[in-house]
């Protein structure tokens, strides 16, 4: 689940996507930055440009053409505003060949960040050189309360999946569920899935039942392939659950795992069954149906 570290090819990507929807203003005003960059390579010059963006940018969302989504996967800018994608690219200037110096220069932007440019880094995760790097800097982020910050980390963002190690991994899932994020949108969630994982989120789940409060029916998605006798009554009592999305995500489960009571409670319901094989029920059907879409 990794993926190479590419600065000039994604550079000129973003460039594009950003040349196109920002005024003549604002081209001026990056043109004149890369220059003193260029011309000083100072650190002040390239903390400068990086915290004035929203200044001379603006903060309206960037529209991504298909093209540009798709050569930048398995990255993701959808939804970036246009500071924030200045500030992606920006990143991308910086030179590789002084790794201390490199990093060094990174942490002080990690350090002095206020919301958005710490939103900006922390999205920033997947395109930035020496990824082991940046583990520690990555779970200290899941442990903040902003939530820009944690979506920045969860959403649409393969960093974590690749290069967390399972424990911060689970942490991250477990804050995405304590926080209502879209678990839905964490890149490699079923790859990354594990036993430890499955266990934390069973007693979740009787936590939230014993204090009569709704249990997120996606906590299904990663539990179904590790069903056992310890949790299949734990599914078993979704599976005929009066929330609607909660029997779907029960039967999503149920259709992900090898353990025969749970294909046989599946077989009960036909109908659901062929549904779920027809791709009719889907996680992403009980995401919307979870969401109000």
């Amino acid at each position: 689940m990794g993926y190479a570290y590419e600065a000039t090819g994604t550079a000129i990507v973003l460039a594009e996507i950003l040349e196109k929807q920002i005024s003549e203003k604002g081209r001026q005003w990056i043109a004149g930055q890369l220059t003193a960059w260029q011309s000083k390579g100072t650190l002040q010059t390239f903390n400068i440009a990086f915290t004035a963006a929203p200044r001379f940018l603006g903060r309206d969302v960037i529209t991504v053409p298909p093209a540009a989504r798709e050569a930048l996967l398995p990255r993701s800018v959808d939804g970036y505003t246009a500071d924030r994608l200045f500030r992606l690219w920006w990143l991308l200037q910086l030179p590789v060949t002084d790794e201390a110096a490199y990093v060094q220069a990174i942490e002080n932007l990690f350090l002095a960040g206020e919301m958005n440019e710490l939103t900006a880094l922390y999205g920033a995760l997947p395109f930035l050189a020496f990824p082991e790097t940046w583990k520690l800097r990555t779970a200290e982020g899941i442990r903040s309360n902003i939530g820009s910050v944690l979506e920045a980390i969860m959403v649409r963002n393969p960093y974590p999946a690749a290069y967390l190690d399972e424990p911060a991994w689970n942490q991250l899932v477990m804050k995405a569920f304590f926080t209502d994020k879209p678990v839905h949108l964490i890149t490699g969630l079923d790859e990354r899935a594990n036993a430890d994982l499955a266990r934390i989120l069973r007693d979740f789940s009787r936590e939230r039942r014993a204090a009569s409060r709704p249990v997120p029916p996606m906590l299904w998605r990663l539990v179904g392939p590790f069903t056992d006798a310890d949790n299949f009554e734990d599914l078993e009592r979704a599976f005929f659950s009066e929330v609607h999305a909660e029997r779907e995500a029960a039967a999503l489960a149920c259709h992900s795992s090898s353990y025969p009571p749970a294909q046989q409670l599946l077989e009960t319901r036909a109908d659901v069954a062929a549904e779920i094989q027809q791709g009719l029920i889907t996680w992403d059907t009980v995401a919307a149906r979870v969401n109000g879409h």
